[in-house]
């Protein structure tokens, strides 16, 4: 395979960035097939649209995911790229490597495909990027039996689990993320690697509130720390911020002056509900007002810290733009206590509720989000067993989502509207 001229790509070079293209060409030094997938590349640029075909079915023995079926709609001319498939490799959870697992990944990746990997896109996992059919069982092999890592998911199934950092790294983490995450990708195999479900289903695991996998956003299932007692104040520390002696922000931007620090205009005024307020000396927190937003926690980390009563708050519903637009996920259970001593026994509960409506009732290709938008928030509520709340709703006197059933009223709502009109005609 010879080398190919790309002007368009090149230009992609010029930028300040690092460039894939850059990557690309390098590895094409050591395996020929790359300069296929370049000029490839630079030919959807020049036509606009992309010559990859539709995947098609293509696997491994056993699964029926994590392996995504990659070929050129113009193998004569590319013959390199003529198939092409991109492996999904389950990532350990926050993502940990050692750097002897890396290189021996990286090894067998030379020897089986192209060489070239994404650490990590959006899917979580680590994706290998172009090999041929033959080289699939073999590789699968390898990656099972030596290395002993599985594949990822991919299809209509349950997408390989995410999580950040949680406890191993940051102090702001209400629950073990690692640990939910390891459990959950372990004890749901079945549903991971063999697609069963109207279409894909994420779970995604973030220690707190800052939400650092983006959980709310990308998840059909998100699992969000948080606390049910007040916020804890070292009001001495609060002084020592006050006085200009601790940095805000953890001494983040320390490269920009931003002046003085004020309490009031960077943490009071931002509060979205209004909670706080100072009494002399002191900060005051009305925790019933409280949203855990963590803005106040992020600019002074050494005055205010998380509850003690820690947890997690499980949204769903969130999706990318597939059919009817982008959607952050919904409040279903404001507080659910995380406890790896039953083997979070309560979040599988939930996940399982979940999974027998939508089973039933999802339609091809529509996610959990879209099939609750399509029935309505009061009976998914219904159907997962969860008591509507205030929070569930955006805004509660102007636009609610939860309404009362004419059974649930003594009487029934005829007669209640039969006398309101009796009494307004009077």
């Amino acid at each position: 395979m010879a080398k190919r001229e790309t002007p368009l790509l090149d230009e992609l070079e010029k930028g300040p960035w690092p460039s894939f293209v850059t990557d690309l060409k390098r590895q094409a030094e050591k395996k020929p097939e790359c300069w296929d997938i370049l000029g490839q590349v630079e030919l959807s640029y020049k036509d606009r649209i992309t010559h990859w075909k539709h995947g098609g079915i293509v696997g491994v023995f056993g699964y029926g995911g994590g392996i995504v079926g990659r070929y050129s709609d113009m193998p004569e001319e590319f013959p390199g790229v003529a198939h092409f498939h991109t492996v999904r490799v389950n990532q350990p959870s926050s993502k940990f490597y050692s750097t002897e697992k890396l290189r021996a990944i990286c090894d067998l990746w030379e020897k089986r495909g192209s060489g070239m990997t994404n650490l990590h896109g959006s899917t979580g996992d680590m994706i290998l990027l172009g090999t041929t059919t033959d080289q699939l069982e073999p590789l699968f092999y390898d990656l099972t039996h030596d290395l002993k890592q599985d594949l990822g998911g991919s299809g209509s199934n349950l997408r390989t689990p995410a999580c950040c950092l949680g406890k191993a790294r940051c102090e702001w983490a209400c629950f073990d993320t690692q640990r939910i995450c390891h459990m959950m990708t372990n004890h749901y195999q079945d549903e991971l690697h063999r697609p069963a479900f109207p279409y894909k289903f994420k779970f995604k695991f973030s220690g707190c509130p800052n939400d650092c996998v983006c959980a709310i956003a990308r998840s059909d299932f998100s699992v969000i720390g948080n606390w049910k007692d007040d916020i804890r104040i070292d009001q001495a520390a609060v002084q020592e911020y006050v006085k200009g002696n601790y940095p805000p922000n953890g001494g983040s931007h320390s490269d920009r002056d931003w002046g003085p620090f004020d309490l009031q205009k960077e943490v009071i005024d931002l509060c979205p509900t209004g909670c706080m307020w100072m009494e002399g000396d002191e900060l005051k927190i009305e925790t019933s007002e409280c949203t855990r937003c963590m803005h106040c926690i992020n600019v002074m980390p050494r005055a205010l810290r998380p509850g003690v009563q820690t947890g997690a708050s499980i949204n769903c519903g969130a999706k990318a733009p597939i059919l009817d637009g982008a959607q952050m996920s919904c409040l279903i259970w404001p507080f659910v206590e995380i406890n790896p001593d039953n083997d979070y026994e309560a979040v599988i509960e939930k996940v399982e509720l979940i999974w027998d409506f939508w089973m039933v009732e999802g339609k091809n290709r529509e996610r959990l989000g879209e099939c609750m938008q399509r029935f309505g928030l009061p009976h998914f509520l219904k159907v997962v067993e969860a008591d509507p709340i205030p929070q569930n709703i955006k805004e509660p006197r102007s636009n609610p989502y939860v309404f009362w059933q004419d059974e649930e009223v003594p009487g029934g709502f005829d007669r209640d509207i039969k006398e309101f009109r009796k009494r307004h005609a009077q």
